[in-house]
């Protein structure tokens, strides 16, 4: 594919990131019914505290990213081209707080549902978003935004 049509599709990446946490999530779901692992240890109370913990950091990351995503009419669909490079207030911090919020959500449901398989298939979940994803978007963004991408990519770290 050359560059205007990359330029013109946006990163190029057909399956919504949302549905690939809820996907590895279902499916560690039902892994654990076939293969059971005890989840005593997520019987206490201090792993439900951090669960509830890791909800509202997921929260302050997903809030501050979409509200800032619709404030700059930017869009959300990555098979759309994006109309201008977030680096202000949360993506000071991450530029990817989107995906960074998806995973702390992920691991907070796992807290608090007590399931061992959510996070023995996290690391493929996480290998399938940096891979298939977060590049993809990196590679666009560079060839949409150029220098002023390379600058930010250089100054701010691609999760925290």
């Amino acid at each position: 594919m050359n560059s205007t049509m990359n330029k013109l599709k946006g990163p190029g990446v057909y399956i919504p990131p949302p549905l690939l946490y809820v996907l590895t999530f279902i499916a560690a779901v039902r892994i654990q019914k076939i293969i059971p692992i005890n989840n005593a240890l997520f019987n206490l109370t201090a792993l439900k505290g951090t669960g509830v913990f890791f909800l509202m950091a997921a929260l302050y990351f997903l809030v501050r990213s979409l509200r800032q995503f619709f404030l700059t009419k930017n869009t959300l669909v990555l098979i759309k081209p994006a109309t201008s490079l977030q680096i202000t207030g949360i993506y000071k911090i991450s530029r990817n707080p989107m995906y960074t919020g998806l995973a702390i959500l992920y691991f907070g449901i796992t807290c608090l549902i007590g399931n061992w398989w959510n996070l023995i298939l996290f690391p493929l979940l996480f290998i399938i978003v940096q891979e298939y994803i977060i590049k993809r978007e990196e590679k666009y963004l560079e060839l949409e935004f150029g220098e002023e991408y390379k600058d930010y990519k250089r100054n701010v770290r691609r999760w925290l």
